[in-house]
């Protein structure tokens, strides 16, 4: 199943090249309390709200997905992980992109660091540069969007842990700040075009991706290619931070950095999830 938010926080489902609207649906949403749970309360609940889309489907409005704006999937994380130069064969790059003292180098274990939840968007919304006078790349990153809430996981137990996955785009903004400074200027984490989830995307670890900037291809890879699985990335998250449902992890990116300019078009693609288109400005 594929899940979008558009037009205005409504709920749809990706149906080749049109979306049912299944806003109707939320009305299975509990009423919310104080203090909130922690996470993003459609995910949370999305066992009642995935029956009551098995009541609605049939009758639901079909659209074009031409005719509307793609938020970001997932509204509510408590918190977005980034993997830090997450390849293999580190010691062979050629390019100098500030990654300073102390980057994870070849043999070294999962580095990880925090992007602020004020910087999610999604691909309509597209990315504004903080400071156009510097460089900013972006990263694709396949990104997995957790379903329940998990501590000190194994390895054996961290697929359960997942509810689907999505593109993400890791903007990254060039500097001597702080990786968690810089990643999370507002607009700089990209998330969409819509939620796919767990079982429809068979090997996770064998997908092939690309990020094109204005039709030029500038990254091409596999999820293969990563330094560390899907699993070993999610059972080391959940040995520094309880997983909450909705959290996004952003897996990591291959070589092909440059920098982007207001009125460039970002379009990154993933086998099994789609295409997103994003414009920056």
């Amino acid at each position: 199943m594929k899940i979008c938010r558009f037009d205005g926080d409504r709920l749809g489902l990706v149906e080749d090249d049109h979306v049912r609207d299944v806003t109707a649906a939320l009305d299975a949403l509990p009423r919310l309390r104080c203090p909130a749970p922690m996470g993003d309360l459609l995910i949370l609940h999305w066992d009642a709200v995935h029956a009551r889309i098995g009541e609605i489907r049939d009758s639901a409005p079909r659209l074009p997905l031409s005719s509307i704006a793609l938020l970001s999937p997932v509204a509510n994380p408590s918190k977005i992980i980034g993997i830090a130069r997450n390849r293999r064969d580190l010691a062979k790059e050629k390019i100098d992109i500030g990654g300073g003292a102390g980057a994870r180098q070849d043999g070294d274990g999962i580095q990880m660091f925090i992007k602020a939840p004020s910087a999610l968007v999604g691909p309509s919304e597209g990315v504004t540069l903080r400071f156009p006078e510097r460089r900013t790349d972006p990263e694709a990153e396949l990104t997995i969007v957790i379903g329940k809430a998990g501590s000190d996981l194994t390895e054996a137990q961290a697929m359960n842990h997942i509810f689907g996955y999505c593109i993400g785009l890791d903007m990254t903004l060039r500097g001597k700040e702080s990786q968690s400074s810089r990643k999370s200027i507002d607009t700089y984490a990209v998330l969409g075009p819509w939620l796919v989830t767990r079982d429809e995307i068979e090997d996770p670890d064998a997908l092939d991706t690309g990020l094109a900037i204005n039709d030029r291809q500038v990254q091409r890879s596999n999820t293969r290619d990563l330094a560390f699985n899907i699993r070993e990335i999610v059972t080391h998250a959940s040995r520094f931070y309880t997983l909450h449902p909705g959290d996004a992890i952003m897996v990591g990116t291959p070589i092909g950095f440059e920098q982007v300019h207001p009125g460039d078009t970002m379009s990154a693609t993933f086998a099994g999830i789609g295409r997103m288109d994003v414009a920056v400005r």
